[in-house]
């Protein structure tokens, strides 16, 4: 099947602004400033610059009817190559050709007018894609129901929550019949209903032969979702091909994700005003920072993060994924005696046990959050902040007993067992 897109030596570059010395320009050095140079041009003895480079020389195809999810860890390039591919943005280098229409999600309010109505925003969305007023009308309805905002219809959608306004951005980018469908991880801001519910959607659209670059820190999405995935590092091109090998390649990599990772710098943190993530590790039963595990020994993940603020009651979570991007599964803090309290300002140490004999073998990624339960807020979730490995000795002491063939399984507990004779 021919190339629908055609990326060759792609990279787009930014030039990043400094202050000297990492120093802040007080008002004494406007003032100075404004002596040394009363009728000049500022002077920027304070200013520099690097030019950074988000895409390095990217080369590949897309085939009509690919799904294709782009993954990598924060900061390795995909939102941008998006943007590229979207034409929201132009490259540095490099040339993209692209065969059909294409629509896109990146973020919440792309595309969209804000003094507009939602109604306008369907039709201005379907000019822009090329339709004409009577093909959008011919799916006027399908999107509004889809998008569940028929009593907001009318209403200017500034004044939408940011749900709805995803909810109509992605209804109108799934059915106006674009050949290609680029959607950014915006979908999380979606509850969770409605999240299956554009899956479901972009499975439809897909069958239905038309392209779909998808980007997603979601794993098993991907592998659900999409027939071949591309691996970005840093701007470049890792690996590109079927989705089980190339995410298998990422969770097994470690690309900065080992079994011990901090944040030094307060602006580099995960959170927000209320706290922020420091630390987080994997250790064994002394608290030993360790990367490999056998499997019949408990693990712990510890992680250490600061309150700024008095008075908020939250609690953490943990979410494990195996090396195929599947979530083993999800647990929150419901035991410990601070889950209810209101917290004080001060540096915490969570910490949660794997008991032994649970997980299977292999690589396994986990994910840590600080969430609050009533009404929901997610203060930090930073989804692969360490990785670690389940390693079996064949010893005979584990689930496998004395079997040494594949064990398939996310988990493969230690089961306990009865056989009588009748």
């Amino acid at each position: 099947m021919s190339a629908i897109i055609t990326v060759e030596n792609l990279s787009k570059s930014y030039l990043l602004k400094h202050k000297q010395g990492d120093r802040y320009v007080v008002f004494r050095d406007v003032l100075a400033n404004a002596f040394k140079n009363p009728f000049g041009k500022r002077n920027n003895t304070f200013a520099s610059s690097e030019e950074f480079w988000a895409l390095k020389d990217l080369n590949f195809e897309v085939k009509q009817g690919d799904r294709v999810g782009i993954i990598g860890r924060n900061g390795a390039g995909k939102s941008t190559l998006l943007k590229v591919l979207s034409r929201i943005v132009s490259p540095t280098t490099g040339r993209i050709t692209i065969d059909g229409r294409v629509a896109s999600l990146l973020e919440v309010g792309t595309g969209f007018h804000p003094e507009l109505s939602g109604r306008e925003n369907i039709y201005l969305n379907g000019s822009i894609l090329g339709m004409s007023r009577a093909e959008i009308k011919s799916k006027f309805d399908e999107i509004v129901a889809f998008a569940e905002i028929e009593k907001f219809l009318d209403t200017p959608v500034k004044r939408y929550s940011s749900g709805m306004y995803v909810r109509l951005a992605f209804a109108v980018a799934a059915h106006l019949d674009p050949e290609i469908l680029i959607v950014d991880e915006v979908l999380a801001v979606g509850d969770s209903a409605f999240q299956k519910k554009c899956l479901g959607k972009m499975e439809e659209v897909s069958n239905g032969g038309r392209t779909i670059l998808f980007v997603s820190h979601q794993m098993d999405t991907v592998t659900r979702l999409c027939n071949r995935a591309i691996l970005l590092k840093d701007g470049q091109l890792v690996t590109s091909g079927p989705t089980d090998q190339v995410i298998s390649t990422y969770m097994r990599s470690g690309f900065g994700t080992t079994a011990q990772r901090s944040w030094t710098e307060e602006r580099e943190q995960p959170g927000n005003e209320i706290c922020r993530l420091l630390e987080v590790r994997v250790h064994d039963a002394n608290f030993e920072v360790m990367e490999n595990f056998d499997v019949t020994k408990p693990l712990g993940i510890s992680m250490d993060y600061e309150v700024l603020q008095d008075g908020d009651v939250f609690t953490h979570s943990y979410n494990f994924f195996n090396d195929q991007g599947v979530n083993i599964f999800n647990t929150h803090d419901t035991v410990s005696e601070l889950r209810r309290e209101p917290r004080k300002k001060g540096i915490y140490t969570a910490t949660m046990w794997v008991e032994p004999n649970l997980l299977n073998e292999g690589a396994v990624v986990v994910g840590v959050a600080a969430i609050k339960i009533e009404p929901f807020k997610i203060y930090f979730h930073e989804r692969d902040a360490v990785s670690f490995n389940v390693i079996d000795h064949l010893r005979g002491d584990s689930a496998r007993g004395d079997y040494t063939l594949g064990f398939g399984g996310a988990v493969r507990p230690l089961c306990q067992w009865e056989t009588k004779r009748k």
